[in-house]
């Protein structure tokens, strides 16, 4: 895990470390597919996906690069933070062998009483650039030298803007 992130160091516009996955094997897809019960035969039968289904390869599980986008932010946001929010869309595909690169950009930020929140692009991207998952997420940091983040965490019902 990455080190604490305090919401005084952040600033709009600022990249978060990439977190990259891959490449992606076979065995990758299978033991995930197993392990969320997902049997779709695209993650794990090349004969299937590409004879039966007419795709280029077997298809990497949505629900497995769901996994990476909240590893990324949770890891950005260190242990005392805590990830509000996260959407995000599957616009393409990605297939086995592929190695995926994370990524994040804050969009906005909002000083609150006891903590702040920062606003996140995010996305999937290949080794091509391509982007496969875009999305936003938030995030709710504590400030430094200030209280935790509240413990369950509470999301604010209003908000003012700072």
């Amino acid at each position: 895990m990455a080190e604490q992130q305090y919401f005084d160091d952040v600033w709009v516009g600022q990249e978060l470390p990439w977190l990259t996955k891959g490449p992606l094997g076979e065995i990758h897809l299978f033991r995930w597919s197993a392990t969320m019960e997902n049997w779709h035969r695209i993650h794990y039968d090349r004969r299937f996906a590409v004879e039966h289904d007419k795709l280029p390869d077997l298809l990497i599980n949505g629900s497995l690069k769901q996994q990476f986008v909240v590893q990324m932010v949770k890891d950005w946001a260190g242990r005392e933070g805590w990830v509000w929010k996260v959407s995000f869309q599957f616009r393409a595909m990605n297939s086995v062998g592929e190695t995926l690169h994370v990524w994040g950009r804050v969009k906005s930020t909002e000083r609150l009483q006891d903590y702040g929140l920062v606003v996140l692009d995010l996305g999937i991207v290949n080794k091509d650039g391509k982007e496969s998952t875009p999305g936003e997420a938030t995030l709710a940091l504590p400030f430094r030298n200030g209280r935790p983040v509240p413990y369950p965490f509470v999301p604010p019902t209003q908000t003012t803007t700072a």
